[in-house]
């Protein structure tokens, strides 16, 4: 049999079977669940799981995630002659996957057939096709498709084994020679070019969805360096009404002109009242969320909790190695149908600190229970959910809190609106055009708030007021302030990027979010995450060499392509070949500019001395005797003085002592701007 097209019930087999799984305590839940009884040895340190009975053997094993890596023998670049190889071979630090190899090895020979029974995800059908392939026979294959590691459904996944899901496989392995090929071709270049120049080998690192994900966050962080907090002045007044104060703020949002704001200010501090334009009171219905997935999890555990998306998503799998959570790494957000939610709540409501909100949703709902769910779909796992499973007690406190985030969530789903009534006042002060609005809230019922009490809304009511009526003017109070710098990225931020222009996967994210801090690339500081010297000249020598590889466009068609394969609607083959084709006609291009790429990439990294060192930092001098960075910096303080002339009458000099001291300045202008008031000096022009 070539692929098996049909269900296969593991106990209609006859002969010797092995089950392989992903990871060990995988591999003790899945024979905990499938197999009547069971002899627990030890093959290399390697627990194995073995069942005799009734003309069938079945051997459960496990390996270690990924056991194989791709590699090549050929030296330079470009390289695409590249085969898979035992992972302990092919990186030192992974020799703790050779006792799994070895084990594997020995199981799986002299063996009748095969079951892939690694996660039900791109990444669990390579790892299992490629041990297939290389210690057993792709021909005698079998997949086992679960989305958690209950009892229940382990048991039914090996009743309905498939063939081999070659599209999600073959997806799988063009996704791992693509990524291979960028890196190792891109780093290596870069790497010689630096070693042309300086005679040194330095290791360096370019990939597919890093380098993107890298020019994205550089952008954003040059723009905050380079800020220049102009200016603003906000305008509120002070009402009163049954000795109630209401704040309200200038309808037409802040003034950019000190002089504007201070004629607004006089006029309206002449009045004693202000009218009432027009009053509102709207019952809005807020709707349930929907069931997580990957993204959202990382997102609220971000927002609760502070967890980066990377912490999240491996905790999340913690739970799910203890079968007290569905595979977490999805993107669907709907509820499988086939879940007996019943079952399930009776299951959470076994454990006393969510008895009564499961009593209280069995009793809001009278027992019907729909979900809300929302539009996003995975072809291979629903939305996460709790299985029921009780945690044990010592569970560590960061399992405890995702695993309390996603019980909440998932009696959430089935619960009514929470209703909100949201109260608008409008004022007019005399003054043309010069409006003041107040806004207030509050809870009339609480709905799903009950069982999911991490977003309540702040409650803030406002006095009744009708359209024309008088109320009394207290104070009019006019704030300077400043424009606000762009935001500065999270990890959850540029996770939230990612997906939004379609690079990476659920899977992968996350942890190539991480690679760029392992790599130096990237950096925490006290304020958040940061871009290196090295990120920064990196970025900028790739943006200027390989513009397309800095640019997202490129490695989106490539996810595409990717997942053109899923579907069947194109090959690995061709996949591949155009991805050599490319990387080659990028090559070429390079070798015309290596001297410059190495040269520049040597002063990054601090190789070679510059031949002229800014006046503020180690980089070698663009213009002006500063840097490229300071150099813009320069420029846009000279551009931004007569922005801020127009907004506030300021001498230059009182101009640069506040950018220097502003907490909302960018690094850059900040440090030219003390650096001309302590009489530095640029040279001529």
């Amino acid at each position: 049999m070539e692929h098996v097209q049909r269900y296969v019930d593991l106990w209609s087999i006859r002969g010797r079977v092995v089950v392989i799984a992903e990871k060990p305590r995988a591999a003790g839940k899945i024979a905990a669940a499938i197999l009547p009884n069971y002899r627990r040895t030890i093959l290399h340190g390697v627990p194995i799981y073995v069942h005799k009975g009734n003309g069938l053997e079945v051997i459960v094993a496990s390996s270690v995630g990924h056991i194989y890596n791709l590699t090549t023998n050929q030296t330079g670049y470009p390289v695409f002659t590249y085969e898979w190889a035992p992972l302990y071979v092919v990186e030192k630090r992974s020799s703790y996957t050779k006792r799994y190899h070895l084990a594997l090895s020995e199981v799986c020979k002299g063996v009748d057939y095969y079951v892939n029974a690694c996660d039900y995800d791109i990444e669990g059908s390579v790892i299992g096709y490629l041990i297939i392939k290389f210690l057993g026979d792709l021909r005698r294959a079998f997949r086992a498709k679960f989305s958690s590691l209950t009892p229940v459904e382990l048991r039914e996944s090996f009743r309905k084994l498939t063939g081999l899901d070659q599209e999600m496989v073959e997806a799988g392995l063009a996704r791992h020679e693509l990524d291979w090929l960028w890196g190792i071709n891109i780093s290596r270049a870069l790497m010689t070019a630096v070693g042309a120049v300086t005679g040194r080998r330095v290791v360096l690192s370019a990939g597919r969805v890093q380098t993107p994900t890298l020019a994205h966050v550089a952008a954003q962080l040059r723009e905050r360096n380079l800020h220049i907090p102009y200016p603003l002045f906000t305008l509120s007044i002070v009402i009163e009404k049954n000795n109630v104060r209401v704040t309200a703020t200038r309808l037409k949002g802040s003034v950019d002109s000190k002089n504007e704001a201070m004629r607004i200010a006089s006029y309206i501090r002449q009045r004693k009242q202000v009218h009432v334009e027009e009053y509102s009171e709207e019952k809005l219905s807020v709707p349930p969320p929907y069931p997580f997935n990957l993204g959202d999890l990382q997102e609220e555990a971000y927002r609760i909790y502070g967890f980066s998306p990377y912490k999240t998503q491996e905790v999340a799998e913690r739970l799910y190695l203890e079968a007290l959570i569905s595979y977490p790494r999805t993107n669907s957000q709907k509820l499988p149908p086939t879940l007996n939610y019943r079952n399930v709540l009776a299951q959470i409501a076994e454990n006393p600190v969510y008895r009564s909100l499961v009593n209280q949703l069995l009793s809001e709902t009278r027992g019907y229970l729909k979900p809300r769910e929302g539009p996003k779909e995975d072809p291979a796992h629903p939305a996460i959910y709790p299985t029921g499973v009780k945690p044990p007690a010592n569970l560590p406190s960061e399992m405890l809190k995702i695993y309390d985030l996603i019980v909440r969530r998932f009696l959430a789903v089935f619960s009514k609106p929470f209703e909100i009534i949201k109260q608008k006042a409008v004022f007019s002060t005399g003054l043309p055009g010069e409006l003041f609005a107040s806004e207030g809230q509050y809870l009339v019922k609480k709905g799903w708030l009950a069982y999911y009490p991490f977003y309540t809304p702040a409650e803030k009511r406002l006095p009744y007021f009708t359209k024309g009526e008088a109320v009394e003017l207290i104070d009019v109070v006019l704030k300077k302030t400043t424009v606000k710098p762009p935001q500065r990225p999270s990890k959850m931020s540029i996770l939230r990027w990612m997906e939004s222009v379609e690079i990476g996967t659920e899977s992968t994210r996350a942890r190539i979010i991480e690679t760029l801090f392992e790599r130096g690339y990237l950096k925490n500081s006290s304020r958040g995450v940061d871009i290196t010297d090295l990120g920064l000249g990196v970025i900028e020598v790739i943006g200027e060499f390989f513009p397309e590889l800095a640019r997202v466009d490129l490695t989106r068609m490539f996810e595409k392509d990717l997942e053109d394969i899923k579907l069947g609607k194109t090959t690995r083959s061709l996949v591949v070949e155009k991805a050599k084709q490319t990387l080659l006609n990028l090559l070429k291009s390079f070798e015309a500019r290596k001297e410059a790429v190495g040269r520049e990439l040597a002063l990054r990294l601090g190789i070679v001395k510059p031949v002229e060192k800014c006046l503020l930092c180690n980089r070698q001098v663009y213009a002006k005797k500063l840097c490229r960075y300071h150099y813009e910096a320069y420029n846009r303080l000279l551009e931004g003085y007569n922005e801020w002339r127009r907004r506030e009458e300021v001498s230059f000099n009182d101009f640069l002592r506040v950018v220097e001291k502003s907490k909302t300045s960018g690094k850059w202008v900040a440090e030219v701007a003390g650096f001309i008031l302590r009489g530095g000096d640029l040279g001529p022009g």
